[in-house]
């Protein structure tokens, strides 16, 4: 199963108060549903390719509502093929709608009114049943990080935002093709987005395989930094024998000062040190200190003194 399908396998689970009940609920049949007007009058049709969500919907409606519903599997023909689980409220639509706040005496609305999600219990609800309708997550094996809820109308994902920024969730939205969607890409706002839904087995393996991918970039990083450091202390070595040999060619050795000429014959004892360990061997052979700041100094002086010979 693809991470998103086992995050909503794992809310569909919740316990939830009956105010909550309702609020996931509303987003649940605003997001998946369309309404049917024949002659028997109004009914509900819902669609779902998720059997945890289809099996929520069915047991928040009969234990709310009591419903009479028809269930139905469609198999898709296309390349996925996967199935599609249809649900028909059979009676009450009109109620449901009315009290899930989708309807008024005005007809149908694009979102709830904010009186279902008043309550901080009953807007997690609500986000939890946007997600389990319409949402998706990359898993944290990939490298990008990416959380989405697609909805239909530009009013809705505007409900939906202010949402999750009741819980400091940035979220943004754009436009795709013929939906409207929210969506998170920080990796530490998703996993509060997951811990706010009540999704915490997701949350857990979310973060253990980002601290494990961190951990591992962390550790390339510096490998990386280390090999850049090294080849950058090589250039640099074999710059300062170029110019010890042409003041060596140039017959000026003898005419340098003591430290100086010490220096010179360290490198070319030791070509591939590092100023730390040049400046510990030269300690070592003198018994007088020299910092590296020291050591790089003299290399200085020695390139100043190679370029007066160049010209």
């Amino acid at each position: 199963m693809s991470f998103t399908t086992d995050v909503k396998s794992e809310i569909t689970l919740n316990e939830l108060k009956p105010c909550c009940q309702k609020a996931e609920l509303s987003a649940l049949i605003q997001l998946c549903s369309s309404l049917t007007i024949n002659a028997q009058g109004i009914s509900l049709l819902i669609k779902t390719e998720n059997a945890a969500t289809a099996k929520r919907i069915l047991k928040l409606l009969k234990e709310n509502y009591q419903v009479e519903t028809d269930l139905s599997v469609i198999r898709k023909m296309n390349l996925r093929k996967n199935n599609i689980y249809r649900l028909q409220v059979l009676n009450r639509a009109r109620d449901i709608l009315y009290d899930l706040g989708l309807m008024n005496d005005h007809g149908l609305q694009n979102h709830p009114s904010r009186r279902l999600v008043q309550k901080e219990c009953c807007a997690r609800a609500y986000l939890a049943g946007a997600f389990m309708a319409m949402g998706s997550v990359n898993s944290p094996q990939k490298t990008n990080y990416h959380l989405e809820i697609a909805v239909n109308d530009p009013s809705h994902a505007q409900f939906i935002q202010k949402l999750m920024q009741r819980f400091e969730l940035p979220a943004k939205v754009i436009r795709r093709r013929s939906q409207v969607v929210v969506y998170l890409k920080a990796a530490d706002k998703i996993s509060d987005f997951l811990r706010c839904i009540g999704a915490h087995e997701a949350l857990m393996r979310f973060e253990d395989i980002r601290i494990h991918r961190d951990f591992r970039n962390n550790l390339t990083r510096l490998d990386n930094c280390e090999v850049a450091n090294e080849m950058k202390s090589q250039a640099a070595a074999r710059r300062q024998l170029e110019d010890i040999a042409r003041i060596e060619k140039a017959g000026r050795m003898r005419f340098l000062d003591e430290k100086l000429r010490a220096v010179a014959e360290l490198r070319q004892r030791y070509p591939e040190a590092s100023l730390n360990e040049l400046s510990a061997e030269y300690q070592r052979q003198t018994g007088v200190a020299m910092s590296k700041s020291g050591m790089k100094h003299r290399f200085i002086r020695l390139h100043e003194l190679a370029e007066q010979i160049g010209e």
